[in-house]
This record gives structure tokens, C-alpha cells and sequence, in this order.
């Protein structure tokens, strides 16, 4: 049984050289200029402020380098979990495969959901929902400290058996396939929108809507929504970005404005309990009542 830097000190990273979210940049920006074409041929703005756009495209390239780091340091931890797998999913084993897909795909509703119910981790997601546009490029809008937590939802798959590589493999397609949703382009799916996330889902999810908000939390099945209760069909026009909107391009304010308001909050809240509510409550909670939550939002307007 080897201990943490024994694992670090002996990893092979071979695995994690072939991160399919690499080989599919070129897919990437190729699609978003099919989507601007278009556009312009149907006569539609879709990407309003190319200003915007190039903000999402930087906030994507900022967030894969930082990425590398963190992604390496959480395969040595799963790595170090995994001698403690109960049962033997190797990727040898095509079941392990579907059974990985779900199972990921499980992981990232609850990492998302809870990236939009408590604040501290609201502020490290916010930025992917501060643009006021809709369009492929938003789905480049990735964090800058998102990571940083994010791998926790993930550390019980080493355990149950699934291998670190499979693991940020799935992850890797997961963000891959969420790709698509992003767009406007597309309308509703027919019976596809019962069980996977579409364009029309994620619509929903992106927008600032007091019926919508934090509604629609899949990745790349949206039964989870169904089952958990946070499915919301897109039933009218949304209005994209936040309930606030910050209006900056300047790529170090849409990765941090969140954690200055909380810091802004904390310092005013009368009370240590309340500081620490302020960090862990949802966004929209305070002591006074001044702001209230998307649930609080919704009684008050009679969509509960």
C-alpha cells in the first residue's frame, strides 16, 4: 500500500497527455464560427458583442491552464484511492464504461447543484453565467477556481473501482458534450428532451428568469433534474446572465467579482454565525432579508 507522496512521486501521466478536450479546441472554435455564419445568414445576431465572445474564449484558455495543475494533482489522489477498490472496473471492461458514464454524469449534477446553492462555490461558477449573451462561445466561459473543489464530487468513483484515467476520460466527454447545449441555434429535440440536457434545457439553466433560476443543473442526462426536483422546461423567452449583471470584459473581474461581494457581506453581517452563513447559505441569502434567494424569489412572486 503506497502512501500520497509515494503516488506523486511514481505517477505516470501518460493518460492524462491524451485529454480529449484538447484534440476537440479546433471542433470548438470551428463550430462557433458556423454559428456566427449563421447567424448572419439568418439575419440574427447571435453573438451581439464579439467583445463578449473573446472574454468567453479567454476565461476558457485561462481555465485549461490552470487546469493542468489541479487535474494533476487530483489523478494522484484518486490514484491513492484506488487501492482501496471494492470491486475491479478496469477499462478493460466495456460494462464499466456505461456504468462510469452514469455515474459521472451523477457526480457533475451534484457538483453543479451545489455550485449554484452554496455561495462560496456559487463564487467560483458565477463567471460562466455573468455573460448576457447565449452562444457557443459562453461554453469556453470556465473558471479560473472552480477546480479547486470540484474533484471532491468525484473522489468516491477510485473507491467503487473505476481507474483515475477513466475517470477524467468521462469527465473530459461530459465537458465535451456540453459543448452543443450552448447555442440558441437549435430548438427543442422532441422526445430527446425526456432524458438527455439540450440546448432548450440548458437555456433554461442559463437564464436569469425567477422561474428558472437555478433549474436545469445536468450534464449530459437531465433524469437527475427529474428525479432530484430542479427540472424546469424553457416555457418562455429567457433572459441570459445574472440577476445582477456585472457588464465588464475585463477577464480578472469575471473570475472574482463574487468572492468581493462576499467579502463585502461578511464584513457587515453583525454576527460570526452570520459571516459564516454568508459563505455557506445560498446566493441571494442575508441576515437583514435586503436580498433574497431564487426559492425566496419565487414565493414572493407565486412560481413556488
Amino acid at each position: 500500500m503506497q502512501s500520497l507522496p509515494e503516488i506523486f512521486a511514481s505517477l505516470d501521466l501518460k493518460g492524462l497527455e491524451e485529454d480529449p478536450t484538447v484534440y476537440f479546441i479546433p471542433g470548438f472554435l470551428g463550430l462557433i464560427l458556423l454559428e456566427i455564419y449563421l447567424g448572419h445568414r439568418e439575419r440574427r445576431r447571435i453573438h451581439k458583442d464579439l467583445k463578449d465572445s473573446a472574454a468567453s474564449i479567454g476565461m476558457g484558455i485561462g481555465s485549461l491552464i490552470i487546469d493542468v495543475g489541479v487535474k494533476t494533482a487530483a489523478f494522484g489522489i484518486m490514484m491513492f484511492l484506488h487501492q482501496w477498490a471494492i470491486f475491479d472496473l478496469g477499462p478493460d471492461k466495456w460494462y464499466a464504461w456505461v456504468l462510469l458514464l452514469f455515474a459521472d454524469d451523477l457526480s457533475f449534477y451534484w457538483h453543479h447543484r451545489l455550485s449554484h446553492q452554496v455561495r462560496i462555490l456559487w463564487a467560483a461558477h458565477v463567471n460562466h453565467h455573468s455573460s448576457v449573451n447565449y452562444n457557443l462561445a459562453v461554453a469556453l466561459r470556465q473558471s479560473w477556481t472552480e477546480m479547486f473543489y470540484k474533484f471532491i464530487f468525484w473522489m468516491w468513483l477510485p473507491i467503487v473501482g473505476f481507474h483515475p484515467v477513466m475517470i477524467l476520460t468521462m469527465i473530459s466527454i461530459s465537458l465535451i458534450y456540453q459543448f452543443w447545449v450552448h447555442t440558441e441555434t437549435i430548438g427543442k429535440l422532441g422526445f430527446l428532451e425526456w432524458f438527455m440536457n439540450t440546448p432548450s434545457h440548458h437555456r433554461v439553466h442559463h437564464a436569469s428568469n425567477t422561474r428558472y433560476l437555478d433549474r436545469n443543473h445536468a450534464g449530459i442526462f437531465i433524469i437527475w433534474d427529474r428525479l432530484f426536483g430542479t427540472f424546469a422546461l424553457e416555457t418562455e423567452q429567457p433572459r441570459y446572465g445574472l440577476t445582477s449583471n456585472i457588464n465588464t470584459y475585463n477577464l480578472f473581474k469575471i473570475a472574482f467579482h463574487e468572492f468581493g461581494n462576499i467579502w463585502k457581506d461578511v464584513k457587515r453581517a453583525p454576527s460570526l454565525g452570520d459571516k459564516l452563513r454568508y459563505l455557506v447559505m445560498p446566493p441571494g441569502w442575508s441576515h437583514d432579508g435586503s436580498t433574497l434567494t431564487s426559492d425566496q424569489l419565487r414565493e414572493k412572486e407565486g412560481l413556488a
